[in-house]
């Protein structure tokens, strides 16, 4: 399938707090499952038609873009219909359905063609599922698509901010993030604090989403609304 430069997510669960109840240690959901079940969210976004939320791929075409396994590969799929961001099979078997999906709104762009190779996404080769540094990353990569301004192509988040929607505790951010960025998945950029005229404020910008739109073509002045 020939993907888009960004797909449309529905971005609402996320607003809503949905991020905070996807933690480790959960007794009854796996934190290796949360990883997985975030992992294949993606390339069910990057399927779905565009007007209907409607995805159509098989379990090896998921499996392929994410580097699951078949039994990881259901045990995610379980976690996604379980809080409600996916329905499954709602046309048949190899259909997924994206909760609340509404191209007028209430939705943030998910980057898509590129983060591709041999149809396979490149930065999950990074992941093992053992370890909760993968969750967190996963959970902010989401949050910062969610938070992303259109006005600056930046999420402008303050730690605080971050625990609030995300539920990654404030010690354990710093090592996410660094862990999105050396995987190629986000940069971080340094502006001028609103809260400091003397300091500096960290945005996040997801690669591969409007490349051409950053601090470098568009100046320090878009430093945006840092809360």
């Amino acid at each position: 399938m020939a993907f888009r430069d960004w797909v449309r997510l529905p971005s609402r669960w996320i607003e809503e707090g949905g991020l905070r109840q996807l933690r480790w240690g959960n007794p009854k959901r796996p934190g290796a499952d949360i990883v997985a079940a975030l992992m294949v969210l993606v390339p069910i976004a990057h399927n779905a038609d565009d007007q209907t939320g409607l995805a159509k791929c098989t379990y090896d075409d998921l499996c392929n873009a994410t580097g699951l396994s078949r039994a990881k590969l259901s045990a995610g799929l379980k976690v996604l219909e379980t809080i409600n961001v996916i329905e499954r099979e709602p046309e048949g078997r190899s259909t997924f359905k994206l909760v609340n999906y509404d191209p007028a709104g209430g939705w943030c762009k998910l980057p898509a063609k590129r983060l591709y190779s041999g149809g396979s996404i490149i930065a999950f080769e990074n992941f093992n599922l053992r370890n909760t540094t993968e969750l967190h990353a996963l959970k902010l990569y989401f949050l910062f698509a969610a938070r992303r301004g259109n006005d600056t192509n930046m999420a402008h988040l303050s730690y605080d901010k971050i625990e609030t929607y995300s539920g990654v505790e404030r010690l354990r951010i710093k090592k996410a993030i660094s862990f999105l960025a050396a995987i190629g998945l986000i940069y971080v950029e340094h502006i001028p604090s609103n809260l400091n005229d003397y300091g500096m404020a960290n945005a996040y910008r997801l690669a591969f989403l409007e490349p051409y739109f950053h601090l470098g073509t568009r100046g320090r002045r878009m430093n945006g609304d840092f809360i």
